[in-house]
């Protein structure tokens, strides 16, 4: 029991470490790297806690893709500034360390708060755990998380998909940014994205499949699906008309629509939102995820290109 103690507590002053100097680090590249180490370290975290389907997403999305997006943005500014590294500018001293005071109150107040809620919690308290095994039968799926994020509070997942969308969507309506020029992609790139890409196809079809049993579904397909999706644009391709812009709308566009559309039908049938036929619940939950995971690869992908539409549409 010693070693998994001290390994727990090295884990925990590792991620304090990375947040702290990934935060307070002036060269943003650096930053990155660090922010990446952090989303890698607390993947391990949620594992150790027994949240496997957490670990997942953020190991695929909070270390893997975000990190993707923030190193392109890096690379991007640097093409239009022409400047090798960016170095965030020191602030007048009072005025820093008056910022710094009130970040530490802040912050120290917060956590003290947080964690009296932790520290008061009953010992005995089983939360919403018996509630959910309970109506478990009627969710249309055997995996818990699956069933929460799904079924008995689908519309947060409803909400997750349409800040997606929101967040593209911002991008796009401050212009994007110009399209990059064309270079072919190196050999060993080229040819590591043609093995690559149909195995992550895969692994993001298993996710989708057995989410509904096991750890996995729509986000972690997704995330998967659309790190497909940045391997291809990083060895070179782009969309052309075999991709118009009317179908990327489609893709963008899939997730949260069915999840409304269905939510308005579930209203009109059963008189609340979302709440599905039990004879019908697990294909209804099939095709939300199947949908929500074309549509999380699709904004991801789109949010690391981060072109305007109409450069999309013309290419």
């Amino acid at each position: 029991m010693m070693p998994v103690a001290i390994f727990d507590a090295v884990l925990g002053a590792a991620l304090l470490w990375l947040a702290w100097h990934a935060l307070a680090s002036p060269d943003l590249f650096k930053a990155i790297v660090l922010f990446v180490s952090f989303g890698l370290l607390m993947a391990l975290a949620w594992v150790r806690l027994d949240a496997p389907d957490i670990a997942l997403a953020e190991a695929a999305i909070g270390a893997g893709l975000t990190g993707a997006i923030l190193l392109a943005t890096l690379a991007k500014l640097q093409t239009m500034t022409g400047k090798n590294t960016f170095v965030l500018s020191a602030q007048p001293a009072f005025k820093s360390l008056f910022l710094r005071g009130l970040l530490i109150v802040l912050l120290s107040g917060s956590a003290a708060g947080i964690g009296y809620a932790v520290w008061v919690l009953p010992s005995n308290s089983n939360g919403l755990r018996l509630d959910v095994a309970a109506n478990l039968d009627a969710s249309g799926v055997s995996n818990p998380v699956t069933a929460v994020l799904l079924n008995f509070r689908g519309y947060d997942t409803m909400l997750e998909m349409t800040v997606l969308l929101m967040a593209l969507l911002g991008i796009w309506s401050l212009g994007g940014l110009p399209p990059r020029p064309r270079r072919p992609a190196a050999a060993v790139l080229d040819i590591f994205s043609r093995f690559l890409a149909p195995v992550f196809i895969l692994v993001a079809a298993y996710l989708l499949w057995v989410g509904a049993d096991a750890p996995g579904g729509a986000f972690q397909a997704g995330s998967v699906l659309g790190a497909a999706g940045v391997l291809m644009l990083l060895s070179g391709w782009r969309p052309h008309d075999r991709f118009t812009l009317r179908y990327l709308r489609f893709a963008l566009t899939a997730g949260a629509s069915a999840f409304i559309i269905l939510g308005l039908l579930t209203m009109l049938h059963q008189g609340q939102l979302l709440a599905y036929p039990p004879a019908q619940a697990g294909t209804l939950i099939l095709l939300l995820e199947s949908l929500a995971t074309v549509s999380i690869a699709a904004t991801l992908a789109a949010l690391f290109l981060a072109e305007a539409p109409d450069h999309t549409e013309n290419q």
